[in-house]
């Protein structure tokens, strides 16, 4: 049977640290400036990147499928469900948007009392969303946050990210796509500024020996579909405009870098405000496990939004996701470091709710078809010591 979470449990879980290593299958203004020493010269407070100083290993599996999200209305028996899932890496980025559709679709149905299978970023949004159209809204989900694969994401706005395959992006697709990635955009300025700063800008930097600072996704010979890229051409005027800093400029060598501002949600703070916000208005959460979408029959509601993400590859026999992996080296917090960093296929995230390292690839295959759920230690070693090399030469 499902069980009823409290409201002073809920908030409390949500607050609480996650030590485990990897589950199964798994003010606010611009933060990252860095400082001048001297015009057009940057200073980067030195980050203390180092093995030792990780606390925790951690690995998400990321819902890609092909067509991109899957957001569409399927009877089963008595219920209808809305399904708002397969967002690949841009399942935080497009929530709001995405959720948007999928509370139209249900409230749609005439159903008033609706229930969200799934506590994720998805499920939050998708809940939030129906009590701000006049529902009341029961979240049933095994695990809620931070033991749910949406805590282990990256924490960036990356809105295109791995959202579907090239060939799939068809004008329809790209209508939708940007209707959801605007629609987050604006939900998420409204975020800015708050206790916890669950969303801030920072600076990040890619780094490169070369000349050349662009990340490259594939070569002329590489048979393999490419992803989708959808920015530049839909919402380019939200991008900041990047700027180079050759050698001389800055503190690591020779290279050369590339200054960008993204959005980063620090994750904790994010979802404890979300589950707060939930509880406030008198949503109710209940710990359940389905199986199978036969299970739904004991629900009271007759409206569900599956909001599962990558579950849903079992619950819904949806063969169409794909699993990327993602593993995450998550290092003592430090509040001076402002930025990010690329380098050699590595990330650095500023996260105030722990420093992320990771190996994230020379392009977008990185993971790709790997449900793999172990920690690999020498990942994660490998991913900071090579944003460390870049402090430790000259």
């Amino acid at each position: 049977m499902p069980r009823l979470v409290r409201r002073r449990e809920l908030l409390a879980g949500a607050g609480a640290a996650l030590i485990v290593s990897a589950l199964p299958g798994c003010g606010a203004g611009l933060r990252g400036t860095t400082q001048s020493a001297s015009p057009g010269m940057l200073v980067f407070p030195k980050l203390r990147a180092s093995v030792d100083r990780i606390t925790r290993i951690t690995v998400c599996t990321r819902p890609f499928r092909a067509q991109g999200p899957r957001l569409e209305t399927e009877q089963i028996g008595r219920k209808t469900i809305v399904h708002n899932y397969g967002h690949g890496g841009s399942g935080w980025s497009l929530s709001w948007g995405s959720s948007g559709i999928a509370v139209q679709k249900a409230m749609a149905t005439g159903e008033r009392d609706i229930a969200v299978i799934g506590c994720g970023a998805l499920g939050l949004t998708s809940a939030i969303l129906l009590q701000r159209a006049g529902a009341q809204v029961t979240i049933y989900a095994k695990e809620l946050p931070p033991n749910v694969r949406s805590s282990l994401a990256t924490g960036l706005w990356t809105p295109d990210s791995r959202i579907c395959f090239e060939q799939h992006a068809t004008p329809a697709f790209k209508q939708t796509w940007q209707s959801m990635a605007r629609n987050s955009f604006q939900t998420y300025q409204t975020l800015l500024g708050l206790p916890g700063n669950p969303v801030e800008f920072i600076d990040t930097y890619t780094v490169s020996d070369s000349a050349d600072t662009e990340r490259h996704h594939g070569t002329a010979t590489d048979q393999r579909p490419k992803f989708a890229e959808l920015q530049r051409e839909l919402v380019n005027e939200l991008i900041p405009k990047s700027e180079e800093y050759g050698p001389g400029r800055h503190p690591f060598d020779q290279r050369y870098l590339r200054r960008n501002t993204l959005m980063m949600f620090n994750l904790t703070a994010y979802s404890r405000m979300l589950l707060s916000d939930f509880a406030a208005a008198g949503g109710k959460i209940e710990i359940a496990e389905f199986h199978t979408p036969a299970d739904f029959a004991a629900l009271r509601q007759k409206t569900l939004i599956n909001a599962t993400g990558y579950g849903s590859r079992v619950l819904f026999d949806d063969q169409s996701i794909t699993p990327v992996r993602g593993q995450l080296a998550r290092v003592i917090p430090q509040p001076e470091v402002n930025y990010g960093l690329f380098y050699k296929g590595v990330s650095f995230v500023p996260r105030r709710d722990g420093l992320v390292f990771q190996a994230v690839g020379e392009d977008d295959y990185y993971g790709f078809n790997d449900a793999t759920a172990d920690p690999d230690p020498a990942e994660a070693a490998l991913a900071v010591n090579t944003i460390a090399g870049l402090f430790n030469s000259g």
